[in-house]
């Protein structure tokens, strides 16, 4: 039955992620990245494509195609950090390459998912999203802090709808 739920939501990430509220996850995302090292990505799918929700793909493991897939491996400090949003199935998973996981325990990645799970459960994506872009900041900036040195922007801030 899992598959039927993917099946029909097919537009749902457009509905509730619009263009505004795109601009909004880009600019604090912006923001996040002058203060530290890291590079992070937003990416919401509506729903897995029917064949991998057949092969019962879990939302980890989908996350983890779409950190490969779309680099968020290949900064030069390996300091990407990918949210990963699959709505079908209100799942929330944040992705970290080596060095962001070598000081950033799992764990404390889940009050994030939290704080934004609890906000879209209310209906309100973007104060959601916002709100797990600044957490993520606030964590990367403890550990990475930006050095005062330009920084090149590797991946792009806008989220991606997958």
């Amino acid at each position: 039955m899992r598959w039927i739920r993917h099946l029909f939501d097919l537009s749902s990430a457009k509905r509730h992620f619009p263009p505004a509220t795109l601009d909004s996850i880009q600019r604090a995302i912006a923001a996040s990245e002058h203060r530290h090292l890291g590079e992070i990505v937003f990416a919401v799918e509506g729903s897995l494509p029917l064949a991998e929700a057949v092969r019962k793909r879990t939302p980890r493991e989908r996350a983890h195609e779409v950190f490969a897939r779309l680099h968020v491996w290949n900064t030069e400090h390996n300091t990407g950090v990918l949210v990963y949003i699959l709505l079908a199935e209100h799942a929330i998973e944040i992705v970290a390459d080596r060095a962001v996981a070598a000081k950033i325990d799992q764990a404390q990645w889940q009050p994030i998912c939290a704080v934004m799970q609890q906000h879209f459960s209310a209906g309100d994506y973007e104060r959601g999203a916002v709100a797990g872009v600044a957490a993520i900041g606030e964590l990367l900036i403890r550990h990475f802090p930006a050095n005062g040195e330009p920084k090149l922007d590797e991946l792009p801030d806008r989220p991606i709808l997958l």
